[in-house]
């Protein structure tokens, strides 16, 4: 039992962490100052979440504070892209 308390509290702690540090995905249009400094794409993926995900990641990688994803698609392997600002 004590075994699963304690993984269950370091996914928990790892996630929160990884949720801190990441680019936010914006809601519509980006904030008056944004600047768009480019474009990230990801294919291969096996649902929503991980493509969300990996977008994500790319966008950190890349330097932006922001992405806002504007295309996703696919059946069994999912792709998408996004726009990244600064």
């Amino acid at each position: 039992m004590k075994t699963i308390k304690f993984f269950a509290a370091a996914i928990l702690l790892t996630s929160a962490s990884f949720a801190s540090i990441a680019a936010d995905q914006l809601s519509n249009q980006p904030a008056a100052g944004a600047q768009k400094i480019g474009v990230v794409s990801v294919s291969g993926v096996n649902n929503l979440s991980a493509l969300e995900a990996e977008l994500a990641s790319k966008a950190e990688a890349a330097g932006a504070s922001s992405y806002r994803i504007i295309a996703a698609g696919g059946k069994n392997k999912m792709y998408g892209t996004a726009e990244i600002f600064n």
